[in-house]
Parts: C-alpha cells; sequence; structure tokens
C-alpha cells in the first residue's frame, strides 16, 4: 500500500551490540503497530554508531530474527557507519552558531562530583567548566543553556524537561564516536522521520533532541511516542545481557515467533493475556 501523504514515517533502529530481546519485541509492537494503524511506513536502521561495540554478527542475528518474528521493513536497513559525512556537516552548522566545545571531562569525573556535591551532576555545562578554560577537545559538548522543552507524547501525554538534565550533552565520544543523541537528530532530520518510537527510558532525552534538531534547521520536531519497558524482577529494565530473554534464546527454546510478540505485547499492557500475536496483526491494538 502506498504511504499516505499525512501519514508517519517511523523507524526502528536497534544497536548491533548485542542480542534483540523481549524488550525490542515491545518496542518493534509499538514501532509496526502505531505506524500499520495509520497507513504509515517503518524504516529499518542500524545504529552502529559506537564502533567499537558494534559487531557484524549481532547485526546478522537482529536482522535473522526480525524476520523470523514477521517484522518487515518498509525501507532500509540503513546504517550510520556508512558515512560520517551528515554528521560532519551537522557538527559544522553546530560549530556555526557557536555551542559546541572542547571537553575533557570523563564519567569518573561526573562521579567524583556526584561523591562530593551528594547528587548527580545536572544543568548546563560539566563539573570541569571546560567550555570556560577551553580545554582540550577530547570529547565535544553542544551548550544548550538552561533552558526546556514541552511536547505532547503520543503515550506519555504532556510532557516538559531541560534540555541539559544532566549537562551540556555529549556530541563526539573520546573514542571519536558520534553519540546516540547526536546522530540521531541527524538521522531523523535526513531520513524524515517524522515520529519518533522508543521506550520511556529515553523520555529525558527528548528535550535536548528537539533543541539539536531547531539548531540544524528542523523547524518542526517530529511526534514522539514513549512506552513502557518490560522489567525483570529486580526492578530493572531489560538489556542485552539479560541472554534468558534473547530471541534466538526463546526461538530454541521452542516458543513460536506468535508467542513471543503475544508475551512481550502483555507484558506492557497492550494485552490482558500474553494470548499469541502475529506481526501482520499488531496494527489491531493501535486501532
Amino acid at each position: 500500500m502506498a504511504r499516505l501523504a499525512d501519514s508517519p514515517r517511523t523507524r526502528f533502529a536497534p544497536a548491533p551490540t548485542g542480542f534483540l530481546h523481549l524488550g525490542h519485541v515491545a518496542n518493534a509492537i509499538h514501532v509496526w503497530g502505531m505506524a500499520r494503524a495509520r497507513d504509515g511506513s517503518v524504516l529499518l536502521r542500524i545504529e552502529d554508531h559506537d564502533r567499537r561495540r558494534s559487531r557484524p554478527g549481532f547485526e546478522a542475528a537482529l536482522l535473522a530474527d526480525l524476520a523470523w518474528l514477521g517484522f518487515e521493513r518498509d525501507d532500509g536497513p540503513v546504517r550510520q557507519s556508512r558515512d560520517d559525512a551528515p554528521y560532519e556537516a551537522a557538527l559544522a552548522t553546530l560549530r556555526g552558531a557557536g555551542v559546541i566545545y572542547g571537553c575533557d571531562c570523563s564519567r569518573s569525573t561526573f562521579a567524583g562530583w556526584a561523591e562530593g556535591s551528594g547528587r548527580p551532576w545536572s544543568g548546563p555545562g560539566c563539573p570541569g567548566g571546560c567550555r570556560a578554560r577551553g580545554a582540550e577537545e577530547v570529547t565535544l559538548r553542544a551548550a544548550l543553556g538552561d533552558e526546556s522543552e514541552s511536547w505532547v507524547d503520543e503515550l506519555v501525554g504532556p510532557s516538559t524537561g531541560d534540555v541539559a538534565v544532566a549537562g551540556d550533552p555529549l556530541i563526539r565520544d573520546r573514542d571519536g564516536n558520534w553519540t546516540y543523541g547526536f546522530a540521531v537528530v541527524v538521522d531523523d532530520l535526513r531520513q524524515g522521520i517524522d515520529l519518533v518510537i522508543r521506550g520511556r527510558d529515553l523520555l529525558d532525552a527528548t528535550p535536548a533532541q528537539i533543541w539539536l534538531a531547531r539548531l540544524l534547521g528542523r523547524e518542526r520536531p517530529p511526534s514522539f511516542a514513549h512506552h513502557p519497558l518490560i522489567f525483570r524482577i529486580d526492578g530493572l529494565k531489560l538489556s542485552k545481557a539479560d541472554g534468558a530473554t534473547a530471541i534466538g534464546q526463546l526461538r530454541a527454546d521452542g516458543r513460536s515467533a506468535a508467542q513471543v510478540i503475544g508475551e512481550a505485547a502483555a507484558r506492557v499492557g497492550l494485552q490482558r493475556f500474553p494470548r499469541p500475536f502475529r506481526a501482520s496483526e499488531v496494527g489491531s491494538l493501535f486501532d
């Protein structure tokens, strides 16, 4: 079906730094479900901006898992590692706006400040005062000020947050990698993404990304939808270290794709009970 002019274009954007798990399935249900319910399209974007941790084997596995689950992309896959030019151009734009500065703070710098202050660093800047003293460009940060952003999240509702909730956002890390928070802003703008669907652990990242997008020329931010997460028994969210929920392991244990999708849907409240659900049916959860 041709995508309607006013229908959304969204993306499923896993990082090939581990195996897909049940939490990724919950995200896929929301991405494909919300897109299909509105005659929208889904781009598959491989977010391999962290070249040290990304592995071809993980990418091959995630493509195989998506095929087994039955989630069919409309476009892609595209990969962040293929072309640095869009990120270099965006960095040049931010330099031109006067917001980029070098920073030599490390994680231990932030941890030491938190230990001495009794709370994590928050607000503009960084613990080392790197912008004021013209620090070496070990990493790059964007000075966004002490502004806030408000938006109406499609799943959370009216939301407001500071653009520098945990300090000025990193643009490039000490290994030379573009950061997640920068790369996705550039990609969503150039790839025409107008609906961003992701977990609520990234809700606080939204204000900075809206602000960065505006600096890069995006007049209207995308719509955002932050869905519930799947948590372990100990209260922590699922991660790629949870081998028991890896899709490949669930498949090896004899679970069907419909059973895995149904369990993920129930774990985030889209079904009352884990009834088997096919990928082609997820749009009905959002009608």
